[in-house]
C-alpha cells in the first residue's frame, strides 16, 4: 500500500509540474511584437535611441509607429513624440535608430509606449501592435507600456 501511495504522489507531482510548464511554452509560441530599447547615446542632434524590433505576429507589418512619452529624472513627462518603425517583415529582426533633438540622454529616466499610432498589414488588427507588444531594455532607462 505504501509503494502505491508513493507512486501516486510521484505521478501527481510529475503531472502537476508538466501542466505548470504548458503556459510558458504556449506563451513562447504566441504571436508577439518585441521591442527592445537597446541603447541610448548622445548624438550631434541630442539623444540617439536604438531599438531592436522583432515581428513575430505571423504577417508583415506595412506600417508600425508608436507614440512615446519621455520622462525626465524627476519622473515628469518631458516630451511626447512618434517613432515610425516603417515596414517590419514577418519573422525578421530589425535595428532602428531615432535621434531626438535637444534631448539629453542622461536626463531620460523612462520611455513609455503610450499608444500605437499606426499598425497595418494584411491580416493584422490595428490593435495588435499594442495588445501583442512585449518590451525589454538593455539600458538603465525604464522602458515599457
Amino acid at each position: 500500500m505504501t509503494s502505491l501511495t508513493t507512486s501516486l504522489r510521484l505521478l501527481t507531482s510529475t503531472l502537476a509540474m508538466s501542466l505548470a510548464t504548458v503556459p510558458a511554452w504556449a506563451e513562447q509560441s504566441a504571436p508577439v511584437l518585441t521591442l527592445e530599447l537597446n541603447a541610448a547615446q548622445p548624438s550631434d542632434k541630442g539623444c540617439r535611441l536604438t531599438f531592436l524590433v522583432s515581428n513575430n505576429l505571423g504577417a508583415d507589418l506595412t506600417k508600425a509607429a508608436f507614440e512615446i512619452a519621455l520622462f525626465n529624472e524627476a519622473g515628469v513627462v518631458d516630451r511626447l513624440t512618434v517613432l515610425d518603425f516603417k515596414e517590419l517583415p514577418a519573422g525578421k529582426t530589425k535595428v532602428t535608430r531615432f535621434d531626438l533633438a535637444a534631448t539629453d540622454c542622461t536626463r531620460v529616466s523612462r520611455v513609455l509606449i503610450n499608444s500605437a499610432t499606426e499598425c497595418a498589414g494584411t491580416g493584422i488588427e490595428p490593435a495588435a501592435c499594442m495588445r501583442k507588444l512585449k518590451t525589454d531594455t538593455k539600458t538603465g532607462i525604464a522602458f515599457g507600456v
